[in-house]
């Protein structure tokens, strides 16, 4: 609602919304009132009356409920946060860092809420720690100092919570959100470790700040009015940084829950750092593209837990599991394909039911993955009788490799070498098998790379906003976990863990999230653009060999649409020398930019914003750490409308020592010429802002649909660099 339409008959807007809502309807009551993510209020409502709303005095916009899904030890020395952890200043400024996490919820035993040494919460912070089912205050303390939870949204439309099957409370029965919450800030614990695998000590990133958590996801999913009204209750509390590792709309910004509750958020200097999604390798496939929302891919670690399969023709082949049990199978055990012991036209696929015991019982079984969850499929192997599973990648997910805590002796392996296990089962009138587990292995190289499940660019909102803007590491991360399902999330597997490993944007997200912190804690004054600018512009996309870094998905080297700026760089970001900042109303200029009507804008910036009718707004303006090029086919050289340049104008504000930047352009092609005016900027002093213009100019059309490559400031000691992705639609 427009709050500053509110009529003078009324003392209070919530008054306001109340009659609102009565002109419409006598039955429906209000489920939230929001008061900091935005001005407005949600409802239950038929079809009728939200059209008969939208026509009353001071109604922007009426959304629908939008479900969004989550998306699901050795991280800080791979980042090079043991060695440098001096870079980081350890000071009573870290321990007022509140990290907010809107997940499923925390389960607040675990040893990484562990708060000894921390000292009194912080004045700043107003939330709470709710009580609920099988949760009380009590369970906060100086680490984890806020839990809440939010469901009207979720049982209004799906019905009352089943308090015997999940707790109506902060307390998370799932894991995801206990595992976020400890990878963004969990405490350090010893010698913790899955099984054996991964051991050591865990420990999030930044460990002396503080958790607050906010349970919005449930069993059915998270809906967008508990969404936004965690995100209200978020900012009202004073959280500093805000992660969520969950997504699923994508639509215009003003549509978008996350996105307007993300804008609130940054107006009151909140970075708001969320996974871009696991829909990978298909183009266009992220979520969460605002840019005033950090998006963050997932990479690979230098870590792996392989386990071989040995084939009765003496060959063998790699693949990762996380089986707890006898370290291999004990003999070589008859071998068969899951599609040849089915009656089910699926039954390559292993789901529940398709097998025929007789023709598995006591052997390994090759199943394809698809449709049901991976680990699933052998407990369907494990009920029919079967000893151990082969689990082979289809097309989909090609060669990448995300290790499970399989219920029976169990490796999965790429979909090359399950094609070739698969032309043995079928050549070899008697084919055996044996799986032999190696435990836990580290300085895999390549790593990082970047990771097939991870979602795409380009930007489908927004296509001259490059995202993802950064990758972080999401693949086989071990961190906290709940006591109340086992490590497989299933209900068969009654094993309980204190830490899990998992994979997913969900898992990068946090690892950014935690990594902000520790900025804010260096930098207290830096803006979120300011703290993004330094995480994206220190990111590196080569290894310490030369190499370009590697999309696991292609096998060639990944672009900007797959990591964005590149892998995240703890130590490097510290001191960027350069950032390009932003404030509110530069975003509102964006959306000018980008022809939105004064009541979207309204409906994002929670208060009367006009674009003059006399300035000329443009998308390329907006000062984004990163450049996306978008040329319209039709703009060729021969076209004679000359139209076939684009201008890019960027600021730069000096945070670092005093000192003369010299341009480099890593030119993306002959086809396209960058050039940048001026080529130098000096500056004199802290916060001295320079501009700079870059031109691009593209005289012909292209062999290829998409070229690459880097604008990169330095003085000597610093690299601020940008990446450039140029398309052609």
């Amino acid at each position: 609602m427009a709050k500053s339409q509110m009529p003078e008959s009324y003392e209070d807007h919530t008054d306001w919304y109340a009659t609102s809502l009565k002109s419409v309807s006598q039955s429906s009551e209000m489920l939230y009132v929001y008061n900091n993510a935005v001005h407005g209020f949600s409802a239950r409502l038929t079809v009728q009356e939200a059209e008969l709303l939208k026509k009353q005095h001071g109604i922007l916009s009426v959304l629908p409920e939008m479900k969004y899904e989550l998306h699901t030890t050795r991280t800080p020395s791979f980042l090079g946060l043991d060695i440098n952890a001096d870079f980081f200043p350890e000071s009573n400024a870290m321990g007022d860092v509140i990290v907010g996490v809107l997940d499923s919820g925390v389960w607040p035993e675990s040893k990484s809420f562990d708060d000894s040494g921390f000292g009194p919460i912080p004045d700043s912070w107003k939330g709470e720690c709710e009580s609920g089912t099988n949760f009380s205050s009590k369970n906060c303390n100086r680490k984890l100092i806020g839990a809440r939870y939010f469901a009207k949204g979720y049982e209004t439309t799906l019905g009352p919570i089943d308090e015997s099957k999940e707790s109506k409370s902060p307390r998370d029965d799932d894991g995801h959100g206990t595992h976020t919450a400890t990878t963004a800030a969990g405490s350090v614990v010893q010698g913790a470790s899955l099984f054996g695998y991964a051991s050591g000590s865990a420990r999030g990133m930044a460990t002396h700040a503080r958790v607050a958590v906010y349970k919005v996801c449930w069993t059915g999913g998270c809906f967008s009015s508990d969404i936004l009204a965690a995100l209200d209750k978020a900012i009202d509390d004073n959280v500093n940084v805000l992660s969520l590792s969950l997504g699923g709309s994508n639509s215009d910004y003003y549509r978008d829950s996350i996105a307007i509750g993300a804008f609130a958020a940054m107006e009151k200097g909140i970075l708001v750092s969320c996974s871009a999604g696991n829909a990978g390798p298909s183009p266009y496939s992220l979520s969460n593209v605002a840019p005033w929302i950090t998006t963050v891919g997932a990479g690979t670690l230098d870590r792996d837990f392989p386990a071989y399969v040995s084939l009765g023709n003496g060959k063998n082949f790699s693949g990762v599991s996380l089986y707890k049990g006898d370290l291999s199978l004990s003999k070589m055990l008859p071998f068969v394909y899951a599609g040849n012991a089915s009656n089910s036209t699926n039954g390559n696929l292993c789901m529940t039911g398709t097998l025929i015991p007789e023709q598995v019982k006591g052997k390994i079984v090759l199943c394809d993955r698809g449709i049901n969850p991976r680990v699933q499929k052998g407990s369907v192997v494990k009920e029919a009788g079967g000893a151990g599973m082969v689990l082979a990648n289809t097309a989909a997910n090609g060669d990448e490799l995300v290790a499970d805590a399989h219920l029976l002796p169990a490796t999965t392996v790429g979909q090359i070498t399950g094609e070739a296990i698969k032309k043995y089962l079928t050549s070899d009138p008697n084919p055996t098998a044996t799986i032999l587990f190696e435990g836990t292995k580290v300085g895999i190289k390549p790593s990082p790379v970047v990771a097939a499940f991870s979602s795409r660019g380009p930007n489908s909102i927004t296509q001259e906003i490059l995202k993802p803007d950064i990758i972080a590491p999401g693949v086989n991360i071990i961190a906290g976990w709940t006591g109340a399902v086992g490590p497989a999330g299933l209900a068969e597997d009654n094993r309980r863990v204190s830490y899990n490993i998992i994979s997913g944007t969900s898992m990068s997200c946090p690892h950014v999230s935690g990594l902000t912190a520790l900025l804010k804690g260096a930098h207290p004054d830096w803006s979120p653009a300011a703290i993004r600018s330094a995480l994206m512009t220190t990111a590196y996309t080569v290894y310490k060999n030369g190499g370009a870094l590697q999309d696991v998905a292609t096998g060639k080297p990944s672009t900007p649409f797959d990591h964005g700026a590149g892998h995240v760089d703890p130590v490097a970001s510290l001191n960027p020398g350069l950032v390009y900042d932003l404030k509110a109303d530069d975003y509102l200029n964006f959306l000018c930019a980008l022809n939105y009507t004064s009541t979207q804008i309204n409906s994002i910036a929670r208060r009367p914003f006009s674009c003059e009718t006399s300035k000329k707004y443009s998308v390329t303006d907006l000062n984004y750490p990163s450049f996306a090029v978008v040329f319209p086919e039709q703009m060729t050289a021969g076209s004679g409308s000359g139209a076939s340049s684009m201008k890019y104008t960027r600021t730069l504000t000096n945070v670092g020592p005093a000192g003369t930047y010299k341009v480099t352009v890593i030119s993306p092609s002959n086809s396209v010429k960058v050039s940048v005016e001026p080529e130098t900027l000096a500056f004199t002093r802290m916060n001295e802002q320079k501009s700079y213009t870059v031109t691009f100019i593209a005289p012909s059309m292209p062999s290829t649909t998409n070229v690459y490559g880097r604008i990169e400031w330095s003085d000597g000691k610093h690299v601020v660099s940008s990446p450039v992705a140029i398309s052609w639609t």
